[in-house]
C-alpha cells in the first residue's frame, strides 16, 4: 500500500444528512469496508446526541469496530469530555478540530482558540496517564485552514501558528482540513510546505479536502505530489460540515481510489468490493444522493488496479 485512504463517511458523511442510519447498518457498513481493504475508518463523533442525533451511538460503534483486527478506529472529539468518552470506548485515533477561523470555532465548538488549545493540553495529559499500549494517536485538525464561509480568508501565518500551538499542547500530529472547499492546488502545496517548515514533516502526513468547487481530487494530487500519504474521503461523497454554510461535498472515495489505482499507486482497496459497499449504503440511505463518476461509468476495459498488480507481484516473488 502506497497511500492510506481514511474513510470518513460514517462520521463526516452521516452527520450532514437528516436520515439516521441504524446502529446495525453502520456495523455492516464498517464490516464491508474492512473486507474491501480499508484499514482506517472514522466511525463517529463524541458530540452530544442533541447536537448530532445521527451519531448518538458512536460509543457502541467504536467499541464494535475496535474489535476488528487490522482496523484503526478513528473518532472526532469536540472537547476533553468527548475525549474521555472516546478513550473509554477504545478509539485508536482521536481528532480534536481546531478551526483556524475563530468565528467558525465559535460556531462549531462554541470555543475560542485558547479554549481549544487548553482542551488539547488536558487531553494529551489524559493520554499520557494511560498504559503505553492503550494510548490512542492524538491528532489536532487544522480546520478551515484555507478559508472560512463566515470569516473569509484565513492567513497562512495563522494556520502555521496554530499548528505549532497544537504540537506544543501535546498532539502527536496535525491534520490539514479544507473544511469549506476554499483550497486550490497551489495553496495546498504552499500550506503543506509552510507547516512542515514549522513543525517538521513527521507532524503532518494527511489532508482532508472537500469538493465544494470541484477541486477536491486536484488538491489531493497536489498534496500527494508534495509528499502527503494519508487522504480522507467519504463513500459517495456524502457529507460536509453542518456548521459551515455552503461547505458541502466531501471527495468521493470511489473516485479517489480509482485515481490512485490508475496512477499505479496502491491503496490496498478492491474497487469492485468498494462498489458493493456503495450499493449497500445507498440501500440504507434511500433517496439520499450519492455522488461519483467512477461507479457510474464503471472500470475501463482491461483495467488492472495497482493494488492487484502489487498483490500479483508479491505472489510471484513468494
Amino acid at each position: 500500500m502506497n497511500v492510506l485512504i481514511s474513510e470518513v463517511g460514517p462520521r463526516d458523511g452521516l452527520q450532514s444528512i437528516a436520515r439516521i442510519m441504524s446502529t446495525e447498518a453502520k456495523k455492516i457498513w464498517i464490516d464491508k469496508a474492512v473486507a474491501a481493504g480499508f484499514t482506517e475508518i472514522e466511525v463517529g463523533s463524541f458530540v452530544p446526541a442533541k447536537v448530532l442525533p445521527q451519531l448518538a451511538d458512536t460509543a457502541e460503534i467504536v467499541a464494535y469496530a475496535a474489535g476488528i483486527p487490522g482496523l484503526t478506529v478513528a473518532a472526532l472529539i469536540p472537547n476533553a469530555r468527548g475525549a474521555a468518552n472516546a478513550l473509554a470506548a477504545g478509539a485508536h485515533k482521536i481528532t480534536l478540530p481546531l478551526s483556524c477561523s475563530e468565528s467558525h470555532s465559535l460556531a462549531n465548538l462554541r470555543r475560542t482558540h485558547a479554549q481549544v488549545l487548553e482542551d488539547a493540553r488536558i487531553i494529551a495529559q489524559m493520554i499520557r496517564e494511560l498504559p503505553e499500549g492503550q494510548r490512542p494517536h492524538f491528532e489536532g485538525s487544522l480546520s478551515t485552514a484555507f478559508g472560512c464561509t463566515i470569516e473569509g480568508v484565513v492567513p497562512q501565518a495563522k494556520v502555521v501558528e496554530l499548528a505549532e500551538a497544537l504540537m506544543e499542547a501535546g498532539c502527536d500530529e496535525v491534520g490539514l482540513a479544507d473544511t469549506t472547499g476554499y483550497a486550490d492546488p497551489a495553496a495546498v502545496r504552499s500550506m503543506i510546505r509552510a507547516i512542515w517548515g514549522a513543525v517538521g514533516k513527521e507532524a503532518l502526513t494527511g489532508i482532508h479536502v472537500h469538493n465544494t468547487r470541484g477541486l477536491g481530487l486536484a488538491n489531493v494530487l497536489a498534496a500527494y505530489d508534495v509528499g502527503l500519504t494519508t487522504f480522507d474521503s467519504s463513500l459517495g461523497g456524502v457529507g460536509g460540515c453542518p456548521f459551515a454554510p455552503g461547505a458541502s461535498g466531501n471527495i468521493v472515495t470511489e473516485d479517489l481510489v480509482f485515481m490512485f489505482e490508475a496512477m499505479g499507486v496502491s491503496t490496498g482497496i478492491d474497487l469492485d468490493a468498494l462498489f458493493a459497499v456503495r450499493n449497500y449504503v445507498q440501500a440504507q440511505l434511500g433517496d439520499e444522493p450519492l455522488y461519483g463518476f467512477t461507479p457510474l461509468a464503471g472500470l475501463p476495459l482491461g483495467f488492472v488496479p495497482a493494488t492487484q498488480q502489487s498483490t500479483s507481484n508479491e505472489g510471484a516473488l513468494a
